[in-house]
């Protein structure tokens, strides 16, 4: 009954018309990532250089949607592998990302994986054994482990023992939670106690980006003046200042604006896709 009611609706519609090839190549360029070298993510990196020159371990902490996976993996791309013929890969900076209730074993077979290396079966002990052989291998100065809350506490032994036994920087990466994770080992915390707060965008920071967006991301046929007042302001409100936030919201309004025929994002598309992220 249900489906024949829907049929009866989509027959009523008719099929969604598709949008021209110039339209919709705009559209699939601001649906694309791009990574720019912003002032907090510059001086993250840094710091993050800093460690991986000392082979410090450290955390890097933030609330969520401020960023900091962009800025951590762009670090990593900064790196790049060093390839030689019958040779292993030089990977200076590894990048992961572990899943939910992340196991030691599971956390070895993400690394060994994003190293291109294959997964040996066996005990948790060989499995460890097989991923410090890689880590060393490869030559591996710098492993950051992003969302690092996910980690089981005993995971966490094993993220300490990597540092201690190969004597290369660990970064881990997350909100607060991580940091009340952390401080209940105190053996871990110890290790990793140097810690750069990734924080919102205030004040000029956060009109400056807002207006690098307008000029590098969305790059519109007609300015859209984003670092007015009455734009910042709804920017602000929705987004608290949060990167990523502001990120998702620019680009949908400008597909939003170039679908509706405009040139620009005018005040009511920006509002309404804000309104849509409270």
């Amino acid at each position: 009954m249900a489906e024949n009611k829907a049929q009866s609706v989509a027959e009523q519609l008719g099929e969604i018309k598709s949008l021209d090839a110039k339209l919709q190549a705009e559209i699939e360029r601001l649906r694309g990532k791009t990574l720019l070298e912003l002032e907090q993510v510059s001086k993250l990196h840094d710091w993050l250089e800093g460690k991986r020159r000392s082979r410090q371990s450290c955390r890097v902490v933030g609330e969520s949607r401020t960023g900091k996976t962009v800025a951590c993996d762009s670090y990593r791309l900064r790196h790049r592998p060093i390839q030689e013929v019958g040779k292993p890969p030089i990977v200076p900076v590894v990048y992961i990302q572990p899943p939910q209730e992340c196991s030691s074993g599971e956390l070895f077979r993400v690394i060994i994986e994003h190293l291109k290396y294959n997964m040996v079966k066996g005990t948790v002990g060989e499995i460890r054994s097989r991923t410090l052989q890689v880590l060393k291998r490869c030559g591996v100065e710098m492993l950051i482990i992003d969302e690092a809350d996910r980690l089981k506490p005993k995971t966490f032994a094993d993220v300490r023992d990597i540092f201690d036994n190969l004597g290369i920087s660990v970064v881990l990466v997350g909100t607060d939670r991580l940091d009340t994770v952390i401080k209940r080992d105190e053996q871990v915390y110890n290790r990793f106690r140097a810690s750069y707060h990734f924080g919102q965008l205030k004040g000029n920071k956060f009109k400056e980006t807002v207006e690098i967006w307008e000029q590098d991301v969305l790059r519109l046929p007609v300015p859209s003046n984003l670092g007015s007042k009455p734009m910042l302001k709804i920017l602000g409100e929705a987004t608290g200042g949060y990167i990523g936030l502001m990120d998702m919201i620019l680009r949908e309004a400008g597909i939003r604006a170039l679908e509706q025929g405009l040139t620009k994002i005018d005040r009511d598309t920006l509002k309404e896709v804000a309104q849509e992220y409270k």
